[in-house]
């Protein structure tokens, strides 16, 4: 299949690779030229912009870094509803908030362009591997012919409902992820200062009714899991400004909807505590410095 795929940073790259692995003949876009001329060498087309991209394809696939973004890669007059076949699927990776999905969707509706929003989870790792969390938004039929290409990048690829619904699972994923890091940072923290061995407390989360992923997977204790980016001084992973990104996507969707978000909006601020602090390029477990004392 010809895919016009734009959008190529830390997740889109990755998962382009993979798609020309499989076979795919794609189309791309991307400001970065040193990304778009490694993929060239494998192969991809370079395009010179959204418009002609989508135009000399079968499916579109973007993964952009915010709401604004996704708008004027879609509705600009060189994007890809400008040249975007009527009938062509069309689906949105980013992580962005529902009602930017659902309009732009709708402006593609009225070209006959069926669109969804299909946010990821599972970080640079999951793209490299090939093993992301699909959450998709899209009608049945759109969800249908989506689904055999996103598994060519995913393992898990879900079909959470009408276009938006994506967002919503994913900022709602994120804003629990949020707070169960903060959660386990204050807890590895007053243990420590308590004088527990924390490879010992840690060990009494994981197997109570404290576990979660951000303490069994992701602990942000430097030395309890070997793989986690507290092991590596915190780099890699999931940024902190992602972080915090997704918390205000999802503080700002709760305004909207007249919900109480109370623990996301105090984790949102801790967040930007960090930010402020000059860590937000850190992975979002460094929350924990937070509360530790200095060396």
């Amino acid at each position: 299949m010809r895919i016009a795929f734009i959008g190529l940073g830390n997740m889109g790259a990755p998962m382009a690779r993979n798609l020309i692995k499989a076979g795919h003949a794609l189309n791309l876009f991307d400001l970065n030229q040193t990304v778009l001329a490694e993929l060239g060498e494998l192969g991809a087309q370079v395009s010179a912009s959204p418009k002609a991209a989508a135009a000399a394809s079968e499916l579109v696939i973007t993964m952009l870094p915010a709401a604004a973004h996704v708008r004027s890669v879609y509705l600009n007059d060189d994007g890809v509803l400008a040249g975007v076949k009527a009938g062509t699927p069309v689906v949105d990776c980013s992580t962005i908030d529902p009602q930017t999905a659902r309009d732009v969707s709708a402006a593609a509706a009225k070209q006959g362009v069926d669109m969804g929003d299909a946010p990821v989870s599972g970080g640079t790792g999951g793209a490299q591997a090939g093993t992301l969390t699909f959450m998709v938004g899209a009608s049945e039929s759109l969800f249908a012919s989506l689904q055999p290409v996103l598994a060519q990048m995913g393992r898990n690829i879900v079909h959470c409902g009408e276009v938006g619904t994506g967002q919503i699972a994913k900022i709602c994923n994120n804003l629990l992820l949020g707070i169960s890091m903060i959660g386990v940072s204050e807890a590895m923290a007053l243990g420590n200062a308590l004088g527990i061995d924390t490879q010992v407390l840690a060990g009494i989360i994981n197997s109570s009714t404290g576990r979660c992923w951000s303490s069994d997977t992701y602990n942000p204790w430097p030395g309890i899991v070997e793989t986690a980016p507290a092991s590596r001084g915190y780099t890699g992973g999931f940024g902190a400004e992602l972080m915090l990104k997704d918390l205000g996507l999802a503080t700002e969707a709760a305004r909207q909807a007249h919900q109480p978000v109370i623990l996301g909006a105090l984790a949102q601020q801790l967040y930007q505590a960090m930010s402020l602090r000059g860590d937000g390029g850190k992975d979002f477990s460094a929350i924990v410095e937070g509360y530790r004392k200095a060396e």
